[in-house]
């Protein structure tokens, strides 16, 4: 792999984003009609694009713009030019569909390659894709980044979990692709089979899909005796393989800014924000041919540094994703995300990474109930635990549940397949 974009000055990179936007913006105006009708109301020509800093003056690119085209409207090219169709689960609408030309495919494979290599993978190594296979993109992402890398795939796909661990054991697997909830659900697998999880060959976990807190990533780590390796993407830009963490510094997650240019705005206003303040993260395509996308408002929760990298990438790091803005809570007029119910409850050392978050309203008020789990052979006080997270709670959150249950280990549903479901609105 050449990694010598990867740790480029500052200045060199700008010159080939600013090259690609040039280039990217003229394309879409010529070839998606959404994209010149958007920017002729603007005012924009794409001459008026000269340097990347110019970004800022293109309108934005929204999930309900990909719902609205639905299905083809954004595309680029022709079909008979598309190689491949994924889609979104389609579980809020209409799915967002995404194409991929020969190129496309391409460019996705070159940046899961580096992905991995970044991630402390080599072609030496055993990589298990214990992503869904099909329309979501993270099977097929990870599985022809990898064999374009050069390592083994085992392409298990997600679920049938006690073969999962068979294999991993028999195979002597290197690394498991995975969301951060199903690493969690293979290791209590694997106890459950009698296997000790530490014991599995494993020595990465290359997890992402789903937002995930630190104190979760060191449950994983600690229970499969592996590094977790941070990685991020969306269908809307390619999949995964548009940002991941090095593994020498396991320090944010390092966005392949040649290919995906990032903003953070301000999600009420759209106003950028400067660096190290947290916002919604807005990515533009740089090189994408079926799928040109501008501005891209991910609704995903983030902050970003341009801060040199202990392993000598320039790229800039962004931090994991602490909830989507459109998942905020609002609990009788409090503001709150999952993730930080998350991060207070996980500080205990008596509980298991599992919970569950159900709202409801009454008497036209809302109320919220916290489900724990507590960890296995459990014999503590239960009450004084549960006071003690109810305190950290309103101090940290100024927020206390209406209802806090802690529960035996094992009794809250475990997720097989997909996303894990930590929050059921019944209002």
């Amino acid at each position: 792999m050449v990694e010598s974009i990867e740790r480029a000055p500052r200045d060199e990179l700008r010159e080939l984003q600013s090259e690609r936007l040039r280039d990217t913006v003229e394309y879409a105006y010529e070839n998606v009609a959404f994209y010149r009708e958007r920017l002729d109301e603007a005012g924009i020509l794409p001459d008026d694009i000269g340097r990347i800093d110019d970004v800022e003056q293109l309108p934005f690119t929204t999930k309900e713009d990909f719902r609205d085209e639905y299905p083809d409207g954004l595309f680029a090219v022709d079909d008979d030019e598309l190689l491949r169709i994924h889609a979104s689960s389609g579980t809020t609408g209409k799915p967002k569909i995404v194409g991929y030309t020969e190129a496309d495919l391409e460019l996705w494979n070159e940046v899961m390659a580096r992905s991995m290599v970044a991630a402390g993978i080599d072609s030496s190594d055993t990589v298990q894709n214990a992503y869904g296979y099909g329309l979501f993109t993270g099977g097929l992402g990870f599985h022809d980044g990898a064999e374009a890398l050069g390592a083994t795939v085992i392409p298990t796909g997600s679920g049938n979990t006690q073969r999962q661990v068979e294999l991993a054991r028999d195979l002597e697997s290197d690394a498991i692709g995975c969301t951060p909830s199903y690493a969690l659900y293979f290791a209590e697998t694997a106890g459950e089979m009698g296997i000790d999880p530490r014991e599995l060959p494993l020595s990465t976990v290359l997890y992402g899909a789903e937002p995930c807190t630190e104190p979760m990533r060191e449950a994983i780590e600690e229970r499969l005796d592996a590094t977790g390796i941070e990685n991020y993407g969306l269908s809307e830009l390619i999949g995964p393989g548009v940002a991941v963490e090095c593994r020498e510094a396991q320090d944010g997650m390092h966005i392949w800014e040649d290919h995906f240019y990032p903003e953070i705005i301000d999600p009420q206003t759209g106003e950028p924000l400067p660096e190290g303040e947290e916002g919604e993260l807005v990515l533009t395509s740089l090189s994408k041919e079926a799928l040109p996308v501008l501005r891209y408002r991910t609704g995903d929760l983030t902050s970003l540094t341009y801060e040199e990298c202990a392993c000598g990438r320039t790229m800039v790091r962004m931090d994991s994703v602490t909830g989507r803005a459109d998942d905020l809570l609002i609990v009788r007029g409090v503001n709150l995300y999952p993730s930080q119910i998350e991060d207070v409850v996980l500080e205990f050392d008596d509980v298991a990474p599992q919970y569950r978050i159900d709202l409801d309203r009454e008497s036209n008020l809302d109320t919220l109930e916290l489900t724990v789990e507590l960890v296995e052979g459990f014999d503590g006080d239960r009450e004084t635990l549960r006071e003690a997270i109810y305190e950290r709670l309103q101090n940290t959150l100024s927020f206390r549940p209406d209802a806090l249950e802690l529960v035996e280990y094992g009794t809250i549903e475990r997720t097989e397949v997909g996303k894990v479901k930590r929050v059921y609105d019944h209002r």
